[in-house]
């Protein structure tokens, strides 16, 4: 079992939920249950995963929750593009979360490359 919290993708992948709770709230009410709550669910399931995968105790299933937690990840940047696209955020504030998205997303596809390579 590994220390989740000393995983700097966990980190920055609690940071993304963080921010999108904070930029959601800005939505408009009829989004709530909408495009809100899929980019809400989709920013929690990248640190979530990431927690789950390192209680887990073979590389094997550590690996398959990075790739979850990778494909979450990616979804908020598509997200966060269409919110922008629909007008519901402005494209500095998209920028800002995005970049934290892809952040997160770089450091999963560096953990799952060492991972892999441990095997």
């Amino acid at each position: 079992m590994r220390d989740y919290k000393k995983l700097q993708c966990y980190d920055l992948a609690d940071k993304l939920a963080l921010e999108v709770y904070i930029l959601t709230k800005l939505f408009p009410k009829e989004e709530l249950y909408g495009l809100v709550s899929q980019l809400r669910r989709a920013a929690v399931s990248v640190a979530a995963n990431i927690v789950e995968g390192a209680s887990r105790h073979s590389q094997k299933e550590f690996l398959q929750f990075l790739y979850v937690a990778r494909g979450s990840a990616a979804e908020v940047e598509y997200l966060l593009s269409l919110a922008q696209k629909l007008g519901f955020i402005n494209p500095k504030s998209a920028e800002i979360v995005a970049d934290q998205a892809n952040k997160a997303l770089r450091t999963i596809n560096n953990l799952i490359s060492r991972v892999q390579s441990d095997t």
